[in-house]
């Protein structure tokens, strides 16, 4: 068995994420409202000193527009139009951060448009480390990010997602999931100043683990298989691809919550769990256009999973071979789906969880 070696990966570059992650930004707006009742809720010193919001997972920023603009007018409408705020947007070093700050300069919706005392900045670190100062932050805001891994945590063989493995690699991810979770949850809490909310959002997985992404990671799963049998990917490039991703029952995501209701100085203030309307079946039942609705969700598979999946492309990567793998890829997606044609049943996981007084959190 091939021993393992991928860790997560960010999404597709060159503004990919940003045209085709419609199912996320969907997904992040269930929460908004949920987002709303935690920058009114957060407790602000009288000072002047700058209010700090930090989005950790912020991709290629397009998706995060409209959260930072309705935690900003939240928070706006308490301190009133001149009180410096700071907006800290986090992801991975290989994030595409240039086209986070083309959304953040010219995007016509973005947060910043209209107000000269916001101020914008980018991080490049994984949030599975402390990110910003102790005590630092008002507000937290995280969407479809924490359903990524820190790593792969063992060698899989049969599947590329975690809820169609079998036998033990499906329970090594289940505690490497646990374990990301409660650090997670432990570094933001070290970061929350006394009275400062975390908002997650996360997608949903029934209490058996199943997310309702099963099918099309099914297909994806085949047309990899289909590549390595053509020889456009290596047996051992082959073996080595798994998504290190895992989606938590609502009930795992509270154990840590269990005894006190408390966990490093958090306590649960809201959580919930929805389903998401698949917006794309949606407008294909009013178009009838099939064509128009695979190349969709080709495209949003290609931009969130592809990357993570040809990290184990061969080293040195050669750009051209990945690019035409990648578009390999989508091609041979798209046939499948295709083929069965049914919408993505998925669902959204809110929580929003407040920093209490004490003085202690985990070390």
């Amino acid at each position: 068995m091939p021993e393992a070696k991928t860790k997560s990966g960010a999404m597709e570059g060159r503004g990919a994420y940003n045209r085709h992650a419609g199912l996320q930004a969907a997904g992040g707006a269930l929460a908004l409202n949920a987002l709303k009742q935690a920058a009114a809720s957060v407790v602000l010193e009288t000072a002047d000193q700058p209010i700090v919001i930090a989005e950790y997972g912020a991709s290629q920023g397009r998706n995060s527009q409209l959260p930072m603009r309705v935690a900003i007018t939240g928070l706006r409408s308490r301190v009133g139009p001149d009180r410096p705020i700071l907006v800290y947007h986090e992801d991975l070093p290989i994030n595409d951060f240039a086209s986070l700050f083309e959304v953040l300069d010219s995007d016509p919706d973005r947060y910043v448009r209209d107000d000269p005392h916001v101020y914008p900045c980018a991080i490049g670190r994984s949030f599975y480390e402390s990110v910003l100062p102790p005590a630092y932050v008002h507000l937290g805001w995280s969407s479809y990010a924490a359903m990524w891994l820190s790593r792969v945590p063992t060698s899989v063989s049969d599947h590329i997602y975690v809820p169609c493995m079998k036998g033990a690699s499906s329970a090594a991810f289940r505690e490497q999931g646990k374990q990301d979770w409660q650090k997670f949850l432990s570094l933001r809490a070290a970061e929350l100043r006394p009275g400062g909310r975390l908002v997650v959002v996360l997608p949903g997985a029934d209490d058996d683990g199943r997310t309702g992404f099963e099918p099309l990671m099914n297909d994806a799963n085949d047309v990899l298989t289909q590549m390595a049998d053509e020889g456009a990917l290596t047996e051992d490039e082959r073996a080595h691809m798994v998504l290190a991703t895992f989606g938590r029952p609502l009930h795992e995501l509270l154990t840590a919550f269990a005894i006190g209701g408390r966990f490093c100085a958090l306590s649960v203030e809201h959580c919930e769990r929805r389903p998401l309307p698949d917006a794309v079946w949606d407008d294909f039942l009013q178009d009838g256009d099939g064509e128009r609705m695979v190349s969709r969700y080709a495209a949003f598979f290609r931009c969130t999973f592809v990357p993570s999946l040809f990290l184990a492309l061969a080293q040195p990567v050669d750009p051209q071979r990945k690019s035409g793998l990648s578009d390999r890829f989508e091609h041979l997606l798209k046939e499948r789906l295709g083929a069965r044609m049914e919408p993505i049943r998925s669902q959204v996981q809110m929580l929003v969880f407040a920093r209490d007084s004490h003085p202690k959190v985990c070390s």
